[in-house]
């Protein structure tokens, strides 16, 4: 009984990876995010459909493909990738780094889509009210659009963050599966599955996942509903 509930190294460094790479992935999506949902929800211009289907393009492609293009265009082999390497000495490909922006790609559209429907629910009326007292048009998305569409938003930074969790095709393509440097607990539970005797490892790793899972999405809905309550106050 022990055995089972007592982790090892590489399952310690696997979930702090994931959490990292989760987080880091959710932070910087998150201003592109709004900026992009704002665009969908109010924008008014051509090729407004094809930019909606760019943005949800990752929920409908293989994620190794995602992973793919990543790779191709991020890679220390690719223009964008060779000028951060030897410019600023900095690489995503087969670094957590790169863990972070796969999972950030593949994240995005469900947490454009959240803020987007959030933004999208806000009533016009009072944003064309605080444009006629004289607010400029960022003074009225910064004082009345987004934190009416708080709730929204919130929803789209944990279901980023639930995605990234839980991403692996995107992931293993771009940056492999290194220990202790890419290998988050999809790609640890993935090694299990290759290894005798490994499901007690497996089902291990498969319920911290969900725990983990299931707590952001309560906290999520717990800040939503402080945040609809404080707002209809």
């Amino acid at each position: 009984m022990m055995q089972i509930v007592t982790l090892s190294d590489a399952e310690w460094s696997a979930i702090f990876l994931s959490l990292k790479v989760a987080l880091w992935a959710m932070v910087g999506s998150l201003p592109f995010g709004i900026v992009c949902a704002l665009v969908l929800a109010r924008g008014q211009f051509r090729g407004k459909a094809i930019l909606h289907a760019l943005v949800h393009l990752p929920l409908v492609l293989p994620p190794v493909v995602t992973g793919y293009v990543l790779l191709y265009s991020f890679g220390k082999k690719s223009a964008i990738g060779q000028f951060l390497y030897d410019y600023l000495n900095f690489s995503f490909s087969f670094r957590w780094t790169g863990a972070a922006l796969a999972c950030a790609v593949m994240g995005f559209p469900l947490m454009v889509r959240a803020i987007s429907l959030s933004i999208s629910a806000v009533d016009r009326k009072l944003e064309a009210a605080a444009s006629t007292l004289g607010a400029s048009p960022i003074w009225v998305i910064l004082t009345i659009t987004l934190p009416l569409a708080l709730p929204g938003i919130l929803a789209g930074m944990v279901l980023s963050f639930a995605k990234a969790m839980g991403e692996f095709g995107a992931t293993i393509t771009f940056v492999s599966n290194i220990p202790g440097e890419t290998q988050t607990l999809p790609t640890l539970i993935y090694t299990y599955t290759q290894v005798p005797e490994g499901d007690a490892s497996v089902w291990r790793l498969t319920l911290i996942s969900v725990f983990i899972s299931m707590a952001a999405l309560l906290v999520s809905e717990f800040l939503a509903a402080r945040a609809t309550g404080r707002l209809s106050t």
